[in-house]
């Protein structure tokens, strides 16, 4: 396995790339647009063997999509629950009930790649601006950190994210990959008091993310 990691500056600081970076198309599918907003709104009011991807870990379970095309861990004693128009599997922590795990799924040109869309620099700090933190929200998302690294023949961008809300902050790690023609996300949250404690955790939950067939 094989990663490139920026450690970006905190707010108040230029993002910067080691190298310019493309910037991601504006035309991006509004299904994606959408789709994914909705998993930010869902993850936000939730809180208001496997090859590749074994449960060996303590604490973890797997979670594999029944038609055994992807497959991730999540923690022990999280429960699955509905969200109606929003992400395709969402996980919830029934003690800390501010903590979430969804996974949505978007349709994308069979021909794209996630390096079509652009580095994992400009991909985070996209879909900070336009989904996670838009103009009028509210919200302020940081790009804490992007990695892109190659895991099982596919590349993977982990994207690290501060969320400011007004009345809290929040932390966000997500996990994001295309294939044939699906972009798959996957993405982790919690309050910021609770970072330092399950950020070990929800690391290997996110890169736990496989692909199966």
């Amino acid at each position: 396995m094989a990663a490139v990691l920026w450690h970006l500056p905190r707010t108040g600081r230029q993002l910067m790339a080691p190298s310019p970076s493309p910037v991601l198309p504006l035309s991006l599918p509004s299904s994606f647009l959408t789709r994914l907003f909705s998993w930010v709104l869902a993850a936000l009011l939730i809180g208001a063997g496997l090859s590749g991807c074994s449960a060996s870990g303590a604490g973890l379970n797997t979670f594999q999509s029944p038609d055994g095309r992807y497959a991730f861990l999540y923690p022990t004693g999280w429960n699955r629950v509905a969200v109606s128009d929003g992400p395709q599997v969402v996980f919830h922590d029934l003690i800390n009930s501010d903590e979430t795990l969804s996974l949505v799924i978007s349709d994308v040109n069979d021909t794209n790649s996630l390096e079509n869309l652009g580095s994992a620099v400009a991909v985070g700090e996209k879909l900070g601006r336009i989904v996670i933190a838009p103009e009028g929200s509210g919200r302020q998302a940081e790009l804490v950190e992007a990695i892109e690294r190659e895991d099982g023949g596919h590349t993977f961008y982990d994207l690290e994210y501060a969320v400011h809300l007004a009345d809290r902050d929040r932390h966000e790690l997500a996990t994001v990959v295309v294939d044939r023609g699906r972009l798959y996300t996957l993405a982790a949250s919690t309050n910021e008091a609770r970072w330092p404690k399950v950020s070990d955790l929800f690391h290997n939950v996110i890169t736990s993310f496989t692909l199966q067939i």
